[in-house]
């Protein structure tokens, strides 16, 4: 078995081979294939992830390359995790949100906006190199925002089979078991919405129905996480109201005050980000290191090995398992059509994921959802057509984007930060 890591330089990658190496017996990959296009990173990252197969004692082959084609060819998996250009152009998407009196982060808002722009076009020729490399392929598109990447590929790239991978989902799950001192195992969700817009709104622990103790456990981690000078957090009395468990980045909808003030007086994210990159790529090039390093944990991306790997697994083994992906809705959310690719419990076995089906979003809910899958829409119309209506409706239909006297004015300068970058908007 080969899998394939498109953008295998990143500071992710050993947290997936770490993964793959905890469930090697269930996932018996021969050839985990890097590919980058920075060949500097690549290679102090393979090395790394040479050395982590050799300590754990399994017999993977790790090889790298610039070359895509022949990396994808003849994979069995094909993870994506790619950032078209790289930590500075995600810190010019948070600058240019600030700027504008707007939240300035990398998947939400114009900052979101942004990225899918100059990832889109990337993900469909990746999509079409599978398409002809490894046409039995299955894609793990971890790249972001995740879920308006997988809603293009499933338009215009329709004959791949891909997933939609997230690990939020994942990372909450342990909290929430954490909380109610039970296994993770045992912990089963009513989870709706989209990637990075999502409401956990019932929880069950062995077929039984625990949500009241999980929403009163997750009220009461909020205590003093939002004290002056911290980054924004869950106030008890929104959950009170809210009555499920939130994902971490519906705070940007919620609290935009919060966050535009939090944002003012500290630096971007993707600044701190450099900084980390910059130490874990020193410390994966110290060959005494055969495992992840605790630093990693600093990245973000908590547990993506786990939620990765174990997504393989279960595909490969045809498990049966329910496992939380980007995939398409058929039916599962009463009201949005089946082509819409929603965040959702789905089934998932050798053919893929088959979404499961729920009961019908709550008012305050729906109307969020469909306000971002609108955006969603519009943005992937403007990236493969560069239709410039289509990407002003798309700044203008999000809820934290711009009013409409800003919105040319921001475009303009999105155009001219991310010239070269941005396909059909190319001068």
């Amino acid at each position: 078995m080969k899998i394939a890591v498109i953008g295998g330089g990143s500071t992710y990658t050993p947290e997936l081979i770490d993964g793959i190496l905890q469930r090697h017996d269930r996932l018996p990959v021969s050839v985990i294939y890097l590919v980058d296009i920075d060949l500097t990173r690549l290679t102090i990252i393979a090395a790394f992830a040479k050395r982590m197969v050799k300590a754990a004692g399994r017999e993977i082959e790790i090889e790298f390359s610039t070359d895509i084609r022949q990396g994808i060819r003849g994979s069995s998996f094909v993870v994506s995790q790619f950032r078209v250009g790289g930590q500075k152009a995600r810190h010019r998407d948070e600058m240019l949100g600030r700027k504008y009196g707007l939240i300035g982060q990398e998947t939400v808002g114009v900052g979101g906006f942004a990225k899918a722009l100059r990832t889109i076009p990337v993900a469909l020729q990746v999509a079409q190199i599978i398409e002809e490399e490894a046409p039995d392929a299955m894609l793990l598109n971890f790249t972001n925002p995740a879920g308006l990447i997988t809603q293009a590929l499933k338009i215009h790239a329709p004959k791949i089979k891909s997933i939609g991978l997230c690990n939020v989902p994942w990372n909450t799950r342990i909290e929430i078991a954490t909380a109610l001192n039970v296994s993770a195992d045992a912990v089963e969700f009513d989870y709706v919405g989209l990637n990075h817009l999502s409401w956990i709104r019932g929880v069950k622990v062995d077929g039984q129905d625990r949500s009241v103790d999980a929403i009163a456990a997750f009220r009461g981690l909020t205590i003093n996480q939002a004290a002056a000078g911290n980054s924004p957090a869950w106030l008890q009395g929104t959950i009170d109201y809210l009555q499920a468990i939130p994902n971490y980045y519906l705070l940007y909808y919620y609290e935009k005050k919060a966050w535009i003030d939090y944002q003012s007086n500290n630096p971007t994210r993707a600044s701190e980000v450099m900084k980390i990159e910059e130490t874990l790529m020193a410390k994966f090039a110290d060959e005494s290191l055969v495992t992840k390093p605790v630093e990693l944990m600093e990245r973000g991306g908590a547990y993506y090995s786990d939620s990765a790997a174990e997504l393989m697994a279960d595909i490969h083994s045809d498990a049966g398992t329910v496992h939380i992906v980007n995939t398409l809705n058929n039916g599962a959310i009463t009201g949005f059509p089946d082509d819409a690719v929603m965040e959702i419990p789905a089934l998932i076995n050798k053919s893929g994921a088959s979404s499961i089906k729920s009961a019908a979003m709550r008012a305050d809910i729906d109307a969020l959802v469909r306000s971002v899958k609108d955006f969603e829409m519009l943005t992937i119309d403007a990236a493969v057509t560069g239709n410039q209506q289509s990407a002003l409706l798309a700044l203008l239909v999000n809820p934290i984007g711009p009013d409409s006297s800003q919105a040319r004015l921001l475009w303009q300068d999105l155009r001219a930060e991310n010239n070269g970058l941005i396909g059909a908007f190319n001068e």
